[in-house]
């Protein structure tokens, strides 16, 4: 029996967890965008079914190449084949989000989970959990907007994305909301936190689910889309393996 037949049967063995919402017309989505249109281009009274898909590369659970941000930056068929396959580590503040929507994640929280952990190796890809994702497919929860119009969401700090990427030399990261940065910090700056991180030539999956059902450590995530040709973003089926 060859080595990879042995690693498919391993796999193949482990729980998977589907990470990406289902989408439709109806999907939560960046208000700027425009929604997934759908429509029958031929149906099995004409022989075969086609169905004609309109959607942004920024819908659903989606992956951001670094052009989506950054001039010059790589295109989604730029990224490693390999890039899309990585150990998945899940930093949970989901209870402190509970209490405080606007939470962002600090690079002590990260070194507190590495006290636990251990220490993120290189080349991985960090999810930040929030639970966020339990306000699908409820587009006013998730956006969580006050009474100025101001998104009430948590993110992601500049230094927390500097030591992960600078230090732990991580690949990606990915979180369930739809912006790397909290509401607030976005409406006074910008999405200051996601320019950075594209600008440092990585890529991040926004809009994650099912985060609660994945441990800490010892997972992997497998990332796939359409081959797109010069594709700032695309709609992904994202599956971790659990240990």
């Amino acid at each position: 029996m060859s080595d990879l037949i042995s690693i498919y049967q391993t796999l193949t063995s482990k729980k998977w967890v589907d990470l990406s919402h289902q989408i439709d017309e109806t999907s939560p989505h960046f208000p700027a965008l425009p929604a997934l249109q759908k429509k029958d281009l031929f149906t099995l009274e004409d022989g075969f079914h086609v169905q004609e898909f309109s959607v942004v590369g920024q819908y659903g659970t989606h992956i951001d190449a670094p052009i989506h941000f950054v001039k010059g930056g790589r295109w989604l068929d730029e990224i490693e084949l390999k890039d899309l396959f990585l150990p998945l580590f899940v930093i949970d503040k989901s209870a402190e989000v509970a209490q405080n929507p606007n939470y962002i994640l600090s690079k002590k929280d990260i070194e507190d989970f590495e006290a636990v952990h251990g220490q993120i190796p290189a080349g991985s890809f960090v999810a930040f959990r929030t639970d966020w994702s339990k306000r699908w497919p409820n587009q006013d929860a998730m956006r969580n907007l006050d009474k100025n119009g101001v998104q009430q969401s948590p993110g992601w700090s500049r230094e927390a994305l500097e030591f992960l990427i600078k230090e732990r030399k991580v690949k990606a990261v990915g979180h369930e909301t739809f912006d790397t940065d909290a509401g607030i910090p976005a409406a006074e700056h910008g999405l200051l936190n996601e320019y950075y991180l594209l600008e440092q030539d990585i890529f991040q999956v926004e809009v994650l689910t099912n985060l609660d059902q994945v441990p800490a450590t010892g997972s992997l995530i497998s990332i796939a889309f359409p081959h797109w040709k010069e594709a700032t973003g695309s709609p992904v089926r994202a599956i971790a393996i659990l240990p």
